[in-house]
This record gives C-alpha cells, sequence and structure tokens, in this order.
C-alpha cells in the first residue's frame, strides 16, 4: 500500500505540473517565438504578436456599441513572456483614430522608442499606419499591461502582459495550481471620445461611466446583465493565482471575495513580503499578484466577487460595484441530494468609497521582498531633490472659447503649479535631435513657485500656469522626489506613474511633508517598489529611484481626467559615457507627426 501510494502521490504531481504548464503553452503559441541566447539555465525567446487595432461591437447595458479594441478583443489579449524575453508588437492601426500603445510598467532599458506615450516617445501610429514595438523584459516577474496611450481610447483597448519567471527559476511563493487575470475596468454607454471632448470644449468634469467591469462584465447588478457576469470556476483545495489589474479610466478600487482571504506576493511585477488581507486596493495603472487558497472541502454556496471605488475628491464618480462569481466545481459523483439543496450566497464587506485610513493601512504593508536573491536596491545618498505639488486648480480659457467655470475659466490640474501642455511632435525625437526649439523648455521648478499650507486653507490665487516643461537628469543620479497632494480644489488621491522606471516608496504621511523631521522616518532597507504610487489624499509619499535609462520619460496622473487637466510633466535623462549608457536611434518605421 505504502508503495502504491508514493507511485499515485508522484503520478499526481505529474499530472498538476501538466496541468499547471497547460495554462501557459496554449498563450505562449499565440505568440510566433524564435530561440535566440541561451544561458545555463535559461534560454532567452523572442515573442512576436501582431495587434491589430479597430473596431468591434459590443454588448452592454441593454445597449451595442462600437469600440476599440486589439483584434476585436475586450480587454484585449494577454501577451506572456519570461524575464529575460525579447517582445516584438507589429501594432496595425485599422480605426478612424490616431493610435499609441504603453506596455505600462515595462522599463523599456535603452528602448525608449518602444515606451509607447504619445508625443513624448512618439508621434502616434495614424489610421492604415502601423509600428513594430521591440523591448527586452530585464529584471521583472508578475504581471504588467498594456494601454492606448492617446485620448480615452485606454478605456477598452488594453490588456495583461505576463510575466513568468526565467525557466527552472521557481516562484518565492507556493507555486499556483492555475493562474488567472482579473482586469478591473469601467464602462460607458456614450462613446469616451466624446466624453471627454464635451468637457474640453465646457471646461467642465467630463461625464462618469456606467459601469465598473470586472474581466469586461459588469455583472447582475446592471440592467440585462447577467448574463455578463465574470464567474471564477474553482476546486477545492487548491491555489490560484490571480493577477489583478485596475485598467479603470477615473477609480481607484477595492477588490474582495467573500469568505475567502487574499495573500498579497507582488505587486507592478516585483515581488512583495506576503501578507493577508480579505480587501485588495489598486489605483488606475496598477498590478497586485495574489494567492487565492480555496476550501478544502466543495461547500454548498457561491462566493460574490464585489469591487467598488475608492473615491476621495470632491467631484462626483461611479459609485457602482462589479460582481462577479467564485464557483467551486462539483465532483460528477456528488449525490443528488446535495443538488437539491439550496445554495447560500457570501458577499464581501468593502470599506466606505472613501476610507482613507484603510487606504494608508494597506499601502504601508506593501514591502519588498529584499532577499538575497530579489534584493531592494534603494538609494541610500541622494543627488537631487525635487518636491512636487500634485492639484487641481482652474486656468483661462481663450476669448473664443465658452468654458462654464466662473470668468470663463475652466478646471485645470498642475504639478508645482504647472499644467503641462502637450507637444505637436515627440519630445524624445525633439531631444535625441537636438531640436528642442519651440518643443519644451527645460526649466521644470523643482520646488512649488510659492509655499503655502497645501493640505490646509488653499491661497488667494489658484490660476495655474501652462507649458511643455521638462526636468533634467544626468545619467545615474539618484533622485528623491516628494509629492505632496494639494487641497486647492478638495484633497484627493493621485496615482501618479512613472515611465521608465521602477521607484522605492521610502515615506508617506499625512498632511504637509515636514523636511526636517519625516525623512528620519524614511524606510531604507525594504521599501515597496513600483511604478505606480498613490499620493495620499491630503497627504504625501515620498520616492526614491537611479535614473539610469536614457530617454523622455513621462510621468502623470493615472486618474485620466487629471491627465487630461495637465497634471503630467516629463524627464529627460541624459546619456551616460559609455555606450551601453547611450540610447540608440529610432527605429526606421518611428511613427511621423
Amino acid at each position: 500500500m505504502g508503495f502504491a501510494y508514493i507511485k499515485m502521490s508522484s503520478f499526481m504531481r505529474a499530472m498538476l505540473i501538466v496541468l499547471c504548464a497547460l495554462w501557459v503553452l496554449p498563450e505562449l503559441a499565440h505568440a510566433r517565438h524564435v530561440r535566440t541566447t541561451s544561458h545555463a539555465k535559461h534560454v532567452s525567446t523572442t515573442r512576436h504578436y501582431k495587434f491589430d487595432i479597430k473596431l468591434q461591437n459590443v454588448t452592454r447595458l441593454c445597449q451595442t456599441k462600437s469600440i476599440v479594441t486589439v483584434n476585436g478583443q475586450f480587454p484585449g489579449p494577454r501577451i506572456i513572456a519570461r524575464e529575460g524575453d525579447r517582445v516584438v508588437v507589429k501594432v496595425v492601426n485599422h480605426v478612424q483614430y490616431n493610435v499609441s500603445i504603453h506596455w505600462h510598467g515595462i522599463r523599456q532599458v535603452r528602448s525608449a522608442w518602444a515606451d509607447g506615450p504619445a508625443y513624448i516617445t512618439q508621434c502616434p501610429i495614424k489610421p492604415g499606419q502601423s509600428y513594430v514595438h521591440k523591448f527586452t523584459i530585464i529584471g521583472q516577474r508578475g504581471t504588467l499591461w498594456y494601454h492606448a496611450h492617446i485620448s480615452w481610447l485606454r478605456s477598452t483597448l488594453h490588456g495583461p502582459i505576463v510575466i513568468l519567471p526565467k525557466k527552472h527559476v521557481p516562484y518565492p511563493f507556493p507555486h499556483p495550481f492555475k493562474q488567472i487575470p482579473i482586469v478591473l475596468g469601467e464602462w460607458w454607454k456614450a462613446d469616451t471620445e466624446a466624453v471627454i471632448n464635451q468637457a474640453t470644449q465646457t471646461g467642465l468634469a467630463p461625464n462618469t461611466s456606467d459601469a465598473h467591469t470586472i474581466n469586461g462584465l459588469p455583472g447582475p447588478l446592471h440592467n440585462c446583465s447577467a448574463k455578463d457576469t465574470f464567474k471564477l470556476k474553482v476546486l477545492p483545495g487548491k491555489t490560484y493565482l490571480l493577477r489583478i489589474i485596475n485598467a479603470a479610466l477615473n477609480d481607484e478600487m477595492f477588490f474582495s471575495i467573500a469568505n475567502h482571504t487574499l495573500l498579497v506576493v507582488d505587486a507592478d511585477a516585483v515581488y512583495v513580503k506576503p501578507f493577508r488581507t480579505n480587501i485588495v486596493l489598486i489605483t488606475p495603472g496598477q498590478t497586485t499578484n495574489v494567492l487565492l487558497k480555496t476550501k478544502s472541502k466543495t461547500p454548498n454556496a457561491k462566493f460574490v466577487i464585489a469591487s467598488r471605488p475608492y473615491a476621495t475628491g470632491p467631484a462626483s464618480f461611479d459609485n457602482t460595484t462589479a460582481i462577479g462569481f467564485l464557483e467551486y466545481k462539483k465532483h460528477s459523483l456528488s449525490n443528488t441530494k446535495s443538488k437539491n439543496k439550496t445554495v447560500k450566497l457570501f458577499r464581501p464587506t468593502l470599506p466606505k468609497f472613501n476610507d482613507t485610513i484603510f487606504a494608508m493601512n494597506f499601502n504601508t504593508k506593501l514591502r519588498s521582498l529584499n532577499s538575497k536573491k530579489f534584493p531592494a536596491k534603494v538609494p541610500k545618498t541622494v543627488d537631487k531633490h525635487f518636491f512636487f505639488t500634485v492639484g487641481l486648480g482652474i486656468s483661462q480659457c481663450s476669448k473664443n472659447q465658452a468654458c462654464q467655470g466662473p470668468n470663463n475659466t475652466r478646471v485645470a490640474a498642475a504639478i508645482n503649479n504647472v499644467s503641462f501642455v502637450m507637444p505637436n511632435t515627440a519630445l524624445l525625437q525633439a531631444h535625441f535631435f537636438n531640436k528642442s526649439k519651440g518643443v519644451f523648455t527645460t526649466d521644470f521648478p523643482s520646488n512649488p513657485p510659492v509655499k503655502f499650507n497645501y493640505t490646509g486653507t488653499p491661497p488667494k490665487n489658484i490660476m495655474v500656469k501652462s507649458g511643455t516643461k521638462v526636468a533634467v537628469l544626468p545619467y545615474n543620479t539618484k533622485v528623491e522626489l516628494v509629492l505632496q497632494d494639494t487641497s486647492i480644489l478638495g484633497a484627493e488621491s493621485h496615482p501618479l506613474h512613472l515611465h521608465g522606471f521602477n521607484f522605492f516608496i521610502v515615506g508617506q504621511g499625512n498632511g504637509n511633508f515636514d523636511p526636517k523631521k519625516d525623512p528620519a522616518k524614511f524606510n531604507l532597507v525594504d521599501p515597496v517598489e513600483r511604478n505606480t504610487a498613490g499620493v495620499p489624499a491630503g497627504g504625501w509619499v515620498a520616492l526614491r529611484f537611479l535614473a539610469d535609462n536614457p530617454g523622455v520619460w513621462f510621468m502623470h496622473c493615472h486618474l485620466e481626467v487629471h491627465t487630461s487637466w495637465g497634471l503630467k510633466m516629463a524627464w529627460i535623462v541624459q546619456d551616460g559615457k559609455r555606450r551601453n549608457q547611450k540610447l540608440p536611434p529610432p527605429p526606421s518605421d518611428l511613427p511621423k507627426c
């Protein structure tokens, strides 16, 4: 019997490995790949994808509309690669809009031409044209994502990037039985391009979305949507890796599964010290990997998966809840009695929509793994300090524009009181070819032009200035950046995303940052490493990063409404002295403006 048991358990382990591989292999099969370089333990591969940007009719909330998609899919298809692989994506634009795609969180080491934000690293891809993005995944493993990076097209044009460890390299946590992307999003009945265009004309806040979605589906709380409900079917006693992405345009989200605990293991494709939670908070742009351990026996119940906004600002927001179901698969041998039993439905309890205390507590739990194999390389010293205020204000509309704010003004957003104006040509090209005149200036302020009580009584003059200003960093500069929320038009959380880098969140707090007292509390041992950080409502966050990637790198709020209002800027990181510290010339098919 003992021998038989050993043989059976070995067989079961083998079958588990096969089943786990089945999740990966079909996806990798979608990518045409060729072997390029070989190492002792890992063979790097070039993975080829083709993205046809096309219109697709999709029905949600009782009506059908045409949306912009990748290959007709919503959300878009997965990109799957391993750490160290090279990825080549040919993007072909078949729609009437200019298009660009950003590979959110990919470091793009010496490949800034592939980063994607329109008018920052490239001109957009015009209708009928194409562009091939080429990049190598260096030192990253986990979940990232791609999305349109022009206007509001990313509302439907987005999808997951799954980065597996190098071959033969295990996860620093239990190997999952199955891996499942969970894409949180928003759905508008209206055309989102019309929504932002109307807001731009009036100078007021845009209309909010009509529903939130889980993997593109709103769930049964909405009309005509019972069939449009995400269902996660699981087996008892298994561990599932959920790859959660917040692809929403304008809402930070709470996420929870009733009666199940989640183990957070990865954030923005960086391993973290695992911690248990019933609720995940995730801002637009962020990704979070969690392990879900199912119950040991199949319960006579199903469990609600819920996602609802975390909102701190004064403006209205879409306060709907997206619903899905976690369902245990029934064994074929289950008796007929269990079929007749009433299935219980369990619902999770989510925080209040403005629970800033939960948000702060959740974010402070995130720490880098900081193991020997995955160290936290946080800069211990600083070469350049920056203090940026982020928040809202107002700007004067032109005389021929009928804005609906007081005295023909409009809502604006700014960093250090500069509301960023998008150029008509790509900043990276202008920088690389030394043609910056008339495109941008290098005088972005390192500190606010006027000091005031940032989270208290606002100054009398709340008009913002505008310009296409950038900050310049010599190669390998160790940067400390403090981002301070302001309460000028109401305190609000801002998820700030930095292209081209990860940064370490070394500190955060409520109220105004105190440069004399707060740095003493900084965590320089195991701070979490991310590409998108939530600036607390009425508070501050301190970041450190090493500017070791030459190019022009966008930094902006990932609430799309704030980006549209100007809460954005760019960094120029200069070339280093060595050849491998310089940005290569642009590819021949780089789109032209």
